[in-house]
């Protein structure tokens, strides 16, 4: 009887442990040459590192950024059009099938990022073209309810071609879920605004201090956490600069700022996105423009700051989002004009990536989520 026991143990653990190395990989796309139908399923598995394809919905246009709820349930795209508007999709996690459930006006143009709260009650939305941010109540069923607030943003800065006008590019939920933090290009500034969940009216209000300021010309973009949510790691897509900060309670203070780009590089920088290891020793980010790269930076724990410890070739053109897995061991970079997701395997102990030679052929792949994340 003992015997019985012990093996049917053994076998759910070996089930439990199959499942949580199979994750859903989520591909957005754009869809405007023809290249792409949509948003794309695969299956990836994080002890060989392939992917398998599974599923794809199709009809919606241009779905270029991507958010999975906290249950898995449902996913939520940025429509990147000159009239923007977020989707929303029932998913079943087994089939990778995406059902569309409704979609709402951005009040805006070309919405560029998305989030969702781990409480799944609210979605937020950035309007690159038009500069301003869109908060979405989300009813039960998954859908979401017309926009509650519409938050303009406004200014300028040095660059007379690129920042005329403000761009917000990212809206980023802090871990504890109690603040918003808005990348703004066209400003070079990181606005901050606190969360209330409850408060379904009016979720966000501007925190105090309301933004943090990157140097002119700059152009924040994207920005992560530390797992230990002391510090900020924000990347400025102009000047191909990360800037790390303190963070506490929504504030930012600027700690460093270091170049990604290397010593004799001299091409065009066109800065992309950034993310932290899972164990937190670790930053990463790539670079478009002539670079197509990702460039790997080690982490001081006792202060945060950064030093260089390795590039890699994206081996394709213009990495946009990428993605690390739970585990760490792999990181998956989309190479949207080579149409291609390339997996690295990631040394752990030194952050330096190695070409497995697994490939995802897709057409101008954007973003990469991972169920889970």
């Amino acid at each position: 009887m003992k015997r019985n026991i012990f093996i049917l143990l053994m076998a759910s653990l070996t089930i439990g442990n199959t499942y949580a190395q199979k994750r859903n990989l989520v591909i957005g796309t754009y869809t405007k040459n023809g290249k792409s139908e949509g948003i794309y399923v695969y299956e990836f598995d994080s002890q060989t590192g392939k992917a398998t394809y599974k599923n794809k919905a199709t009809g919606v246009a241009n779905p270029s950024y991507l958010d999975i709820s906290k249950d898995g349930k449902f996913v939520y795209a940025a429509n990147e059009n000159k009239e923007g508007g977020v989707s929303a999709f029932s998913f079943d996690p087994v089939t990778g099938a995406l059902q569309l459930l409704n979609s709402q006006p951005t009040h805006g143009s070309s919405a560029c990022y998305i989030d969702i709260d781990n409480s799944r009650k609210f979605v937020f939305s950035a309007n690159y073209g038009s500069g301003n941010l869109v908060v979405y109540p989300v009813q039960k069923d998954g859908s979401l309810a017309p926009a509650a607030q519409v938050i303009q943003h406004t200014g300028s800065s040095a660059d007379p071609n690129r920042q005329k006008s403000s761009h917000v590019h990212s809206t980023i939920l802090s871990p504890d879920q109690k603040f918003l933090l808005v990348s703004d290009l066209g400003t070079d500034k990181i606005s901050s605004y606190a969360f209330d969940n409850k408060n379904i009216k009016e979720p966000l209000r501007p925190a105090d201090p309301p933004f943090a300021t990157a140097a002119p010309g700059s152009g924040p973009r994207h920005l992560d956490f530390h797992p230990n949510s002391r510090y900020v790691y924000a990347l400025m897509e102009m000047t191909g600069d990360v800037i790390v900060y303190s963070y506490k309670n929504g504030s930012l203070n600027a700690v460093q700022t270091i170049s990604m780009l290397a010593p004799d590089f001299r091409g065009k920088t066109g800065a992309a996105d950034i993310h932290v290891s899972p164990d937190g020793k670790f930053v990463y980010a790539s670079n478009r423009g002539d670079a197509n790269e990702i460039v790997i930076f080690s982490i001081d724990q006792s202060t945060g700051k950064l030093t260089v410890a390795g590039r890699q070739s994206t081996l394709g053109k213009t990495p946009r989002n990428f993605v690390i897995d739970q585990a760490g061991d792999y990181l998956l970079a989309a190479n949207q004009d080579s149409d291609q997701v390339v997996i690295f395997k990631r040394d752990q102990q030194s952050g330096q990536l190695t070409d497995t030679g697994e490939r995802i052929d897709v057409g101008m792949p954007v973003c990469l989520k991972l169920s889970g994340k």
